[in-house]
């Protein structure tokens, strides 16, 4: 789930993406037209077509045949075809208010159902159906649904907001609500009975729109993973502009792609070994107090060093800004996100100025969603006057920062968050605090009797980097072990009451096919992932490259 496609090659345009944003694109169903089976279900499919409901059109209603299913983005990594059971497939529009056009697919197993439903998330401002992982999930015996949430076009487009308070809600809540609704009342005419178990998935986008679930409509879903969130937007964008104001406004300050490898390799010899394990991987980095002066050039401007102003540019990317003199900074970047193929190359810095994602996210964003101003731009950001204008027109549209989850506990819903330390897009301390935030407001106990929160060190935007990032990220988790899977693992709590605890996630040498398909390959490095604040730790004997050999401990101060 991260939030756009960057410019650049397609093998790194795929790098950059997650879930949503990764799979929501072109799909050729190697199927015909009509499923063969004379099932009770396909017969049910079929009778969908004459079912009147409000304010909902079934435009399309399948009983299609098992077959192979070909989707050309993953056959860029090799991984061409799924196979997929008999099933039938819904396109449906939902039109809840006058300017709504919510296009919906619900993907339903006509055999071997696992009385599942699979909610799936958007990355970025969404735009398309996730046909990938309806695949993957009908694959597995689930039901499952995803909808473009009111709106056709790039997960990096915003044009689409302008004058449409309408499409904003349906972005930002009403869409994912109204395809749980219809997905489980069809799915309830497709078998005769409801699904035992719900659950929803997402990670960036996806992520703040499994907490919108769990905060807005608690009965909707019984479990939610909600991964890198992009949990509060009307803080995180201003950041991204200030960010972007803190490289590009000062004369000098600007820091090229060429002297990221002279900062991270700074960083790394400086707070890679606190963990007694030089691998590349800063495991706590809140620990890492680098100070960028070390790097400050001594003669000329040169690669291997900073000048000055980039000295202070970098300072600011650390800390995040504030509102005023002495108060608190919103959000900074740890160190250690600097280099890979999610890093700041493509997210903060660019390949040149204004050509970074952050730089094109916050201008679209102020342009169509706050401002209804296409000639707006980021010259004119002003941090506290702007976070302010956003806050006021956004938050209550946006925002998925409510800490009262007592219905959602109430019902038996279980909610896991994780977030990658070297997240380039999504500050980690905004994931950090929202759970620190839970246990103030409804305890430490009980927030620990629904709530777990994984940090992954070495993680980018939701997977990728140099720390081991695959452990079941793209749901569902069907089959899977639940103490190698974080989705399995939200389904034993669920449905067996077994919390979950460590879980072990792998490095692989490509990142990619190992979020579609570890199956397929050998790990290159095993490492538990810890319940915060705990950390991993070497025990000192064995390979540091396999995850027994360490345990998770609690850091001291």
């Amino acid at each position: 789930m991260q939030l756009t496609t960057p410019p650049g090659g397609r093998i790194r345009a795929l790098a950059t993406i997650w879930i949503a944003s990764l799979v929501a694109s072109l799909a050729i169903a190697i199927l015909p037209g009509c499923a063969t089976t004379n099932s009770p279900a396909a017969t049910r499919c079929e009778n969908l077509r004459s079912l009147k409901l409000d304010h909902v059109s079934l435009v399309s209603v399948r009983a299609v045949s098992a077959g192979r299913y070909f989707l050309w983005k993953t056959a860029l990594i090799g991984i061409p075809f799924f196979k997929v059971p008999a099933s039938c497939r819904i396109t449906a529009i939902s039109t809840p208010t006058n300017d709504s056009i919510i296009n919906i697919e619900i993907w339903i197993p006509l055999d071997h159902w696992n009385g599942r439903f699979q909610g799936i998330g958007n990355g970025g401002f969404a735009g398309s159906i996730d046909t990938m992982t309806l695949a993957l999930a009908l694959q597995k015996g689930y039901a499952a649904a995803s909808t473009d949430t009111g709106h056709e076009g790039s997960d990096r487009d915003g044009s689409w907001a302008l004058g449409h308070i309408e499409k904003l809600r349906d972005y930002g809540f009403r869409s994912i609500h109204e395809t749980a609704i219809l997905a489980k009342s069809l799915i309830e005419a497709v078998h005769g009975q409801p699904p035992k178990y719900s659950y929803f998935v997402g990670g960036s986008n996806g992520g703040r729109q499994a907490l919108i679930e769990a905060q807005r409509y608690p009965t909707d879903y019984d479990g939610v993973v909600a991964g890198c969130p992009a949990l509060d937007p009307t803080d995180t964008i201003p950041v991204w502009a200030w960010t972007q104001q803190a490289l590009l406004h000062t004369p000098g300050a600007y820091i090229p792609a060429d002297k990221l490898d002279t900062i991270a390799d700074a960083v790394t010899r400086s707070c890679d070994a606190q963990d007694g394990v030089r691998d590349g991987v800063i495991e706590n980095p809140r620990a890492c107090h680098f100070d960028p002066a070390v790097l400050q050039c001594r003669g000329a401007d040169a690669n291997n060093c900073l000048t000055a102003a980039q000295v202070q540019a970098l300072r600011k990317i650390y800390s995040g800004p504030s509102d005023e003199p002495g108060t608190a900074p919103v959000w900074g970047f740890v160190p250690g996100g600097e280099l890979g193929s999610m890093g700041w190359k493509d997210w903060l810095t660019g390949s040149r100025p204004q050509k970074s994602v952050q730089y094109h996210y916050a201008l679209e964003f102020y342009r169509y969603m706050v401002y209804d101003n296409p000639r707006w731009n980021l010259d004119q950001f002003d941090f506290v006057r702007d976070r302010a204008a956003v806050k006021r027109r956004l938050g209550p549209i946006l925002d998925a920062t409510d800490t009262n989850l007592a219905a959602f506990a109430a019902r038996g819903g279980k909610l896991i968050l994780f977030h990658g330390w070297n997240d380039p897009a999504l500050p980690p301390g905004m994931t950090i605090d929202y759970y620190q935030q839970l246990q103030e407001r409804m305890g430490r106990e009980q927030t620990n009797e629904f709530v777990r929160l994984y940090m992954v060190p070495g993680m980018q935007h939701c997977f990728g980097g140099p720390g081991p990032n695959a452990f079941g990220q793209i749901p569902p988790g069907g089959d899977a072990d639940a103490s190698h899977n974080i989705s399995a693992a939200l389904e034993h709590w669920v449905e067996g009451g077994e919390s979950p605890a460590e879980i072990v996630a792998a490095k692989y040498e490509n990142d990619l096919q190992a979020l579609i398909a570890p199956q397929k390959l050998e790990p290159v490095r095993t490492r538990p992932i810890c319940t915060y604040p705990q950390i991993a730790r070497w025990s000192g004997r064995g390979s540091t490259d396999r995850a027994e050999n360490f345990s998770c401990v609690t850091p001291g101060p």
